[in-house]
Order: structure tokens, then sequence, then C-alpha cells
């Protein structure tokens, strides 16, 4: 067997305009395509941001996601998103009202890095 890439990453959103918000609008990413999918009760968007592919799927009654970092459950923990620049990117984030953490080094390989949150949540790290 051989997987040669990652092709996408599944996410569960709860609100369409906030999500669509963040991840279009703040991130950067296109939309693919827009699907209402009444027989699962969502709303399922490809996104594509260059080489990265995400998709969401807006589920209202989804349930919320633990509380972060102390009761993580098993499954997806953060998406890391590669960055020139740490310091940069932060700077983007902040001027469009979007909170990071402090940047700090990656304790194993000493590359900057840090987290943000999207509108539900989900830890994003940048990471150099």
């Amino acid at each position: 067997m051989e997987l040669t890439v990652l092709h996408h990453v599944a996410i569960i959103g709860h609100e369409l305009k906030r999500t669509r918000e963040f991840y279009v609008n703040k991130l950067g990413f296109e939309v693919i395509a827009q699907h209402e999918r009444p027989d699962k009760n969502d709303i399922k968007i490809d996104l594509a941001n260059g080489a990265v592919r995400l998709e969401i799927f807006i589920k209202p009654d989804a349930p919320q996601r633990l509380t972060f970092p102390r009761g993580e459950a098993t499954g997806l923990r953060h998406l890391a998103f590669k960055v020139a620049d740490v310091e940069q990117t932060v700077s983007e984030l902040e001027n469009m009202g979007i909170r990071t953490e402090d940047i700090r080094k990656d304790t194993f390989t000493g590359e900057k890095m840090t987290f943000f949150f999207d509108p539900d949540g989900l830890p994003l790290e940048i990471h150099e």
C-alpha cells in the first residue's frame, strides 16, 4: 500500500455563515463546491487553499467539542498549517480579530509555532 499525500481533512461546524466567514474570508480558502444534504441534515462545503483541502460539514445539532487542552478525546487533535513566518502570520490573524496563543518553539524541532481556534473551538496550529 502506498499512501502518497493527504487528500483532505473533514471538519464539523455548527453555523454556516460564521464558518464560511472564518475559513474563506479570513484564512483565504476558496469554495470549490457546496451541497445541501437533507438526508443527512447537513451542508457540505469543499474548500481549497493551495494544496490544502478541507471538507466542512455544517451540522447545527452536532455535539460540542470537548475542552482544550484538558478533556481531549480520541481522534483529531488539531490541524497544523505550515507557514514561512509565524510572527507575520500571527500579525495577519490578529489584524482580522483572530486571537492566537503566545508563540513558542516546538519541543523537539525548535521551530516556531502557535495555536488559534476556529469558530467551533477546533485548534488550528501555524508552524514554521
